[in-house]
């Protein structure tokens, strides 16, 4: 079992910038791939960024640039860090795990590759 537990949202301006955590259980975190997804009233839970190695994140296109994803396996926390915030990025932020420990381009947005998730963490972008 691993627990999942985010930190940090709360309501910015257009432009400015937030950072998120994601503390987990478990004693082979450093194994995990770990995964932002984020869901907006009335849409699909989306990926935003996922990452195993520090050496390769993937990125949503839409946050390309914007937001940086990271990993400290001493801390067992993952991090998300989001700058130049636009409206469209309002959402509840979930932090996810997959413990098979696999990733590649084409699975790592699938959301039903993660094995567990957290509660979530508002996100609030206004104009």
């Amino acid at each position: 079992q691993v627990q999942l537990v985010e930190s940090g949202g709360g309501l910015v301006q257009a432009g400015g910038s937030l950072r998120l955590s994601c503390a987990a259980s478990g004693r082979t975190f450093s194994s995990y791939v770990m995964g932002w997804f984020r869901q907006a009233p009335g849409k699909e839970r989306e990926f935003v960024a996922a990452i195993r190695w520090s050496s390769n994140p993937y990125y949503a296109d839409s946050v390309k640039g914007r937001f940086t994803i990271s990993k400290d396996n001493a801390k067992n926390t993952v991090y998300l860090q989001m700058n130049s915030l636009k409206p469209e990025d309002t959402a509840v932020y979930y932090c996810a795990a997959d413990l098979s420990g696999s990733v590649s381009p084409i699975t790592v947005g699938n959301r039903y590759k993660y094995d567990y998730w957290g509660q979530g963490t508002q996100v609030a972008v206004s104009s």
